[in-house]
């Protein structure tokens, strides 16, 4: 039974191009399956996470990592209501936009960007699930449902002026009322997207050994999870005892959004799924005390595992791949692969801006695998 705050798919303000209702499914849960089927949500299982891809089979990819996300989307709105078919639509979307190389390689396309209107992974996803997913005879893109693809705009909260040209071109031909917060459902599918990198981040750290059990042991939440495993199972096998302490950390950080948001919705006693919209800041969040001990938490992971000197050195390798094939493509678009060149064609004809717009969708759209193949053949580069 979905609450009144609920986005209700039979309320669902529709498609930019009108389909007739499936016989067996909502038309969230038919946004969903196009999203598991796109050819971007496959391109994730070879991209970066943290650890560029190749680096190891037991570190999360950028698909993994999408799926655990969407796993805790549907338990929290499951718990408080929501509609889950629409919370897993936006977590398994939410970062199709990503390029090769993780937060690497968008910090490297967002400054080569610069002067063609920038690049955000945000608003990239928006313009993959509206513009360059091309299967279907009578659109292109996925056509989704307004509330999945306000749901990818705007998750992350209201997004200011200016807007990257990718937001605005999909907001031009549809408003989707950025100014506003987002549903409940895509506020859970953000909160979900914290919990499971901060969860998963720590497991990979510890298995790539840029720290140990012992250092997490200082930080809030951490240590006391620790210390219940070792009360309630004394002397267990170091493996386990990893796994049941982080899955309590998980635990908590869930149970916390959960409890939170149990308590102000029952507070303010929103009647319809606007309220949400109009609120000032999101409903779905952390306690303060909790968010206060995650910062501490990310503080600790930035420094030890992002900026990691292993890290740090594969961030500049990759970076130079990424500042070595944009530019040549840019400069030399014939060399992208024939099913391009009609874009590249186009893209011509409107000026510079356009044609580095074309580019930069095709390597944004490159796994790590593809673009270190790619770098290899072009530049003879190892």
């Amino acid at each position: 039974m979905l609450q009144p705050y609920a986005c209700n798919p039979e309320a669902s303000r529709g498609r930019r191009f009108a389909e007739s209702y499936s016989t067996f499914r909502t038309p969230f849960q038919r946004d969903r399956d196009r999203i598991i089927h796109s050819s971007a949500f496959r391109r994730l299982k070879h991209k970066t996470q943290v650890f560029v891809e190749h680096e190891g089979d037991y570190y999360r990819t950028r698909l993994t990592h999408t799926i655990e996300v969407a796993q805790v989307a549907r338990t929290i709105a499951g718990a408080l209501g929501l509609n889950t078919d629409l919370a897993e639509a936006v977590a398994l979307a939410h970062d199709l936009g990503h390029p090769p190389f993780g937060h690497t390689g968008e910090d490297a396309l967002a400054l080569l960007m610069e002067p063609y209107g920038g690049f955000d992974h945000n608003a990239q996803a928006l313009r993959i699930v509206t513009r360059l997913e091309r299967h279907y005879a009578d659109f292109d893109g996925l056509n989704l449902t307004w509330e999945t693809l306000e749901g990818i705009a705007k998750h992350n909260g209201p997004v200011a002026q200016p807007w990257n040209y990718a937001l605005a071109e999909v907001n031009a031909q549809w408003d989707l009322e950025l100014g506003t917060n987002a549903s409940a459902e895509a506020q859970v599918a953000a909160v979900a997207d914290d919990c499971a990198y901060n969860h998963h981040d720590l497991h990979d750290g510890l298995r790539a050994g840029l720290f140990t059990e012992a250092d997490l042991c200082e930080l809030p939440v951490l240590g006391e999870c620790f210390a219940s495993v070792d009360k309630l199972y004394p002397g267990l096998d170091p493996m386990r005892r990893r796994h049941e302490a982080l899955r309590r950390v998980f635990g908590v950080m869930v149970e916390d959004v959960i409890a939170v948001a149990k308590n102000r919705l029952e507070s303010l006693r929103p009647r319809h799924v606007d309220e949400i919209r109009a609120m000032q800041g999101p409903i779905i969040r952390f306690s303060k005390p909790l968010y206060q001990n995650i910062k501490a938490i990310k503080g600790f992971l930035f420094t030890r595992m992002y900026r990691a000197p292993s890290v740090v050195v594969e961030r500049q390798r990759v970076t130079g791949i990424v500042n070595a094939l944009f530019p040549l493509f840019l400069e030399r678009p014939e060399l992208l692969p024939e099913d391009w060149q009609a874009d590249v064609a186009r893209a011509r004809t409107k000026g510079n801006s356009e044609l580095a717009r074309t580019v930069l969708d095709y390597v944004a759209g490159m796994t790590d695998r593809f673009a270190i193949q790619e770098h290899q053949r072009l530049f003879g580069a190892d």
